[in-house]
């Protein structure tokens, strides 16, 4: 069919990792002949999971568009990821769509993943439908799944495909047009409705209360006990659907290929296109508009993806919100102001690229070598400067040290690590001017793991990680006196400055620098020096190297030489009674405590907190959170919080998560000072041996 005329359907798959997200959408493009074979994931050749590192780990590690035609209708699958560890591909993914379709497995049941993407779905104001899956596997129970979905979801819940087990058969029933159909190769045979005693008519009963709380009148026909038509039950869910009120809820074989014709009727006829929504919420100078679908509009898009190859180049996905991209169009980057020159228009499906002459309003496609672009951004005709509301994607809580395997190779990874941040808004890198590393925060182990096999694969960057230093600070507890005295003569001018200087603890994070001189035994133009030296002095610490803070240091007296007193000589002698004073100060080492909120499951807060005890943590309270969960307050050493990302994943099954911020500076418990002070000094000699 003429592409001018295709109603559009934008679809994202997403559910917990291993609920068949990725071999739903290859059944479904393989059954609308998008694709010659049907993929399968454990053999590394499904059109949605091409990447190198995709095939290698048998997962999806990032977002895929898969489209397909169907009658009328195109329809852009965007199968995204459910390991908790690449989220990103989800939360870009859901800008794109209108409608979340849920995979989950008759066999596992309903799980977490499956769980937080319906809550990002509502979040977002999407459509929602569920996909049970894997119904043909051994164990598999639909019907504890489907209790499952009401428990959880609530009377929204409305079956519209349901399995009834035959022998060595599964006949789906179609409540919609209550007819019962089984499959051969994949092919749909019309059978005789199978005896199912009060479980279907409690089905029934199900949809059709569903249907009747969409519409006064249809809610008056139920209840005076009328049957409702197929047109008024297609009729009611579609209302439901589009409104949020009902989730529908399929079943199939993937494998088998299954009521995988049920599905795409179903998505065809209740799934709406983004015509029949609202249109999309846009921010135009300080106000917030709704910009309505219109396909003879000017033209607007949102950048929801962007891949950076370095074969490929940089590609921008993009869903026109309005108007036609075309190759030729003026737009601007409302984000940088600047003019951005359209690239290749294309179309998408996994790795495949095909030419398109323009990209219509509310479809999916990409545009190469856009040079500002970034996700997130709106390019629009120069006369609208809309705005995207602000992304928000989860935020990276596991930062680790990233060093190369090949000396020299450090600009490098900046370089490559940049690229995979334009991909990726959930990394984050920076350099720690005071332990002198590079750093990369990421979701997890695996996120950072596939990071470093991209940055080897895409840039030839070989690098590994470490547990990042923690920069301690030192301070003193006792005032002391101490004298310093630079002498040095060597024929000629010599040098000569000798001071004595009281060092005492204070408040201030700075140096606090007094003089006290009387008689001019120091003349006052040295005393700058003085200063100087010891702001220099206080870089490094007299224990472990670390800076010094909560120092004041007061002038009393010295002594000078008319000849050979220098400036240079009153800061090297400053230098010296720092180093001899503060030895005699009772020095003691300082580490670094952030605040964590970890919000968790009610039942495991008590976990948490005893693990908060164990990392030498304070707990502050708790306060209720969103969704019945939990949020334990706390203060804990850094130093102990490297690993708490995969704590909490494993203690929560991926449900909980945790922010923690630096807050201050306290004394680190005297029976560890010994580690810290040898790690320091292997350091210095390990950093030595490099250079």
């Amino acid at each position: 069919m003429d592409y001018k005329q295709l109603k559009i359907k934008n679809i994202l798959v997403a559910g917990h990792a291993g609920s068949g997200k990725t071999s739903l959408t290859e059944a479904l493009l393989y059954i609308n002949k998008a694709t010659e074979r049907l993929g399968r994931t454990d053999d590394g050749n499904t059109v949605s999971d091409f990447d190198a590192e995709e095939i290698k780990r048998r997962c999806s590690l990032s977002s895929a568009i898969a489209p397909y035609n169907y009658k009328e209708s195109k329809v852009n699958i965007i199968d995204v990821p459910g390991l908790f560890d690449f989220e990103f591909g989800m939360y870009e993914g859901i800008q794109a769509c209108e409608t979340v379709l849920l995979t989950v497995s008759a066999k596992d049941g309903l799980e977490v993943g499956t769980k937080k993407a319906y809550k990002l779905a509502e979040k977002n104001g999407k459509n929602t439908m569920i996909y049970v899956s894997k119904i043909d596997v051994e164990n598999a129970d639909f019907y504890k799944v489907f209790e499952e979905l009401k428990t959880e979801f609530g009377p929204k819940i409305c079956p519209v495909v349901v399995p009834v087990a035959k022998g060595d058969e599964t006949v789906y029933i179609d409540l919609i047009s209550f007819k019962a159909y089984v499959y051969k190769n994949g092919v749909a045979e019309e059978v005789v409705m199978p005896a199912t005693g009060h479980r279907l008519d409690g089905l029934v009963t199900s949809i059709n209360e569903a249907v009747a709380e969409t519409d006064e009148e249809l809610f008056e026909k139920y209840f005076s006990g009328e049957q409702f038509t197929k047109a008024e039950i297609l009729k009611g869910i579609q209302k439901g659907v589009k409104e949020g009120t009902i989730t529908p809820v399929l079943c199939g074989s993937s494998v088998k290929l299954e009521a995988l014709d049920l599905l795409c009727e179903t998505i065809d006829s209740l799934v709406p296109s983004p015509q029949d929504t609202e249109g999309t919420a846009l921010a135009l100078g300080s106000t917030d508009v709704v910009l309505p679908f219109n396909e003879n509009s000017q033209v607007a898009a949102l950048v929801f993806k962007t891949v950076a190859d370095p074969f490929v180049g940089k590609m921008s996905f993009v869903k026109v919100l309005s108007g036609n991209l075309k190759a030729d169009s003026n737009v601007v980057n409302t984000t940088t102001g600047e003019n951005e020159k359209m690239g290749k228009l294309l179309f998408i499906r996994g790795k495949k690229q095909i030419d398109a002459e323009y990209i219509k309003a509310g479809d999916i496609g990409a545009v190469t070598k856009l040079a500002s672009a970034k996700t997130g951004d709106i390019l629009c005709d120069p006369q609208n400067e809309y705005k995207y509301p602000k992304f928000e994607f989860p935020q990276p809580t596991m930062e680790m040290c990233i060093k190369p395997k090949k000396k020299g190779d450090e600009a490098k990874i900046s370089a490559a690590l940049q690229r995979i941040m334009e991909e990726d808004c959930t990394i984050s890198y920076r350099q720690d001017a005071e332990t002198a590393q590079q750093l990369i925060k990421g979701l997890g182990e695996q996120h950072l793991d596939v990071v470093l096999a991209k940055m080897k694969g895409k840039f030839g960057v070989e690098a590994e990680l470490s547990t990042p230093r923690v920069a301690y600070r030192e301070t003193i507890r006792k005032t002391v006196k101490a004298e310093g005295k630079h002498k040095k003569q060597s024929g000629g001018h010599g040098q000569y400055g000798h001071v004595i200087i009281e060092f005492s603890p204070t408040e201030s994070e700075e140096l606090v620098f007094e003089e006290k001189v009387f008689g001019g035994s120091v003349p006052k133009n040295y005393f700058p020096a003085v200063e100087k030296g010891l702001q220099n002095a206080i870089k490094y610490g007299v224990l472990a190297g670390y800076p010094v803070v909560g120092l004041k240091a007061t002038l009393l007296d010295g002594s000078y030489h008319p000849v050979d007193s220098s400036e240079m000589a009153f800061k090297m002698a400053a230098t010296l009674a720092y180093k001899s004073g503060l030895k005699e100060a009772s020095p003691v080492l300082l580490e670094p405590f952030g605040t964590l909120k970890a919000v968790v499951p009610a039942v495991n807060a008590g976990d948490v907190m005893g693990e908060v005890n164990k990392r030498r943590g304070r707990v502050i309270g708790m306060d209720p959170a969103e969704d019945g969960m939990q949020a334990v307050l706390a203060e804990c050493p850094m130093s102990e919080m490297a690993n708490f990302t995969t704590y909490i994943r494993s203690l929560t099954a991926g449900s909980g998560y945790f922010t923690f911020e630096f807050v201050r500076y306290e004394q680190l418990p005297s029976n560890l000072e010994g580690k810290v002070i040898e790690d320091a000094k292997n350091f210095i000699v390990a950093k030595y041996d490099e250079e």
